[in-house]
């Protein structure tokens, strides 16, 4: 009898460690470790400002089913996907694809860069989605993602999820938590500038596990996700998708500048400043000599007129107060 508890006891154990070891990525909203951030957060600088469609199938699976009128999925507008979340949501359905812009170019910083926010009403029901960047507009690289719920049974229309055994796929968290994504992991794209990100697209995963529908995740697991959903609201429902500013790090008692970007450099007449941060810069251009010859203030994003200035190499320094930290970049004028 000992025996037999002794060997009961290894087995519970052996179950609970493949439980907690096997897929054990950050937790739903308000459990220590999470990644989840509110929409609310003060590390948000800027909102997608367009957003383009491809709606997907209201049931991949029987394209001759209609809802409301269509076999796609209809609910909602472009519109509810831009700016700051609020509930109201574009609905991609199976397989539908969602492309956002923004007023500036997105660069890889320390930590997060940028969120991706659906409308889950609990913290279990989870409806994905791939998230990929482009530097071109026609290249677009995929973030490497991470599913290992089962896939022996469907997951069905309105069953529910651990998010911990999800990893970058947009969806991971409830209404209005934010799934954050860091550029630095697409740094080894050839087909990708990670500092002048232009587009961010966001793509229904489906959800469905049999073989003619199946989508998979970068480990070549499928991915199971609630399905089907044959509603006007099926699949994915975007609800925005804001870029992050990073606080100016201390490394050694020093302050360390957050990163600016001026695009295009070289330039004709005129450049762009971004700033990966809603914290004032102010930037002077001077020549070689130190000669102050334009200066202005600016916050995110500013645009510079130049074509008064004669070809050649100018200097920008950037600088902030509170605390203070100053930047200077080259500047060329052809």
């Amino acid at each position: 009898m000992i025996h037999k508890l002794k060997f009961l006891c290894v087995v519970i154990f052996l179950i609970l460690i493949t439980d907690f070891s096997f897929g054990q990525y950050p937790p739903p909203p308000g459990f220590t470790g999470t990644t989840a951030i509110s929409k609310d957060s003060s590390v948000f600088y800027a909102w997608a400002k367009t957003c383009t469609v491809i709606r997907g199938f209201v049931n991949i699976a029987d394209t001759n089913f209609f809802y409301n009128n269509s076999n796609r999925a209809s609910y909602g507008n472009v519109y509810m996907a831009t700016g700051i979340p609020d509930g109201l949501v574009l609905s991609l359905g199976d397989g539908g694809i969602a492309t956002l812009t923004f007023d500036t170019v997105i660069s890889d910083h320390i930590g997060w860069d940028f969120a991706v926010f659906e409308n889950s009403f609990s913290d279990g029901f989870l409806e994905l989605a791939y998230v990929e960047v482009s530097s071109d507009g026609v290249n677009f690289v995929r973030f490497p993602s991470v599913s290992l719920t089962q896939t022996q049974v469907q997951v069905g229309t309105f069953d529910t999820m651990d998010t911990r055994k999800i990893n970058n796929l947009a969806g991971k968290y409830r209404l209005l938590y934010g799934t954050p994504f860091d550029l630095i992991q697409l740094k080894d794209s050839a087909l990708l500038d990670i500092n002048h990100i232009t587009q961010i697209r966001i793509i229904d995963v489906v959800g469905c596990i049999q073989d003619e529908y199946a989508r998979y995740d970068s480990q070549n697991h499928k991915i199971n996700d609630p399905w089907p959903t044959p509603f006007d609201t099926g699949g994915f429902d975007l609800d925005g998708v804001g870029l992050v500013h990073n606080a100016p790090a201390v490394v050694n008692g020093n302050i360390s500048m957050p990163e600016v970007s001026i695009i295009p450099n070289p330039c004709l007449s005129q450049a762009k400043f971004f700033a990966g941060t809603s914290t004032p810069l102010h930037y002077e251009i001077t020549d070689q000599t130190g000669r102050i010859l334009i200066q202005s203030s600016f916050s995110v994003c500013t645009h510079v007129d130049i074509s008064a200035l004669p070809a050649g190499i100018y200097f920008v320094n950037f600088t902030s107060s509170g605390p203070s930290f100053r930047l200077t970049k080259k500047l060329l004028k052809y």
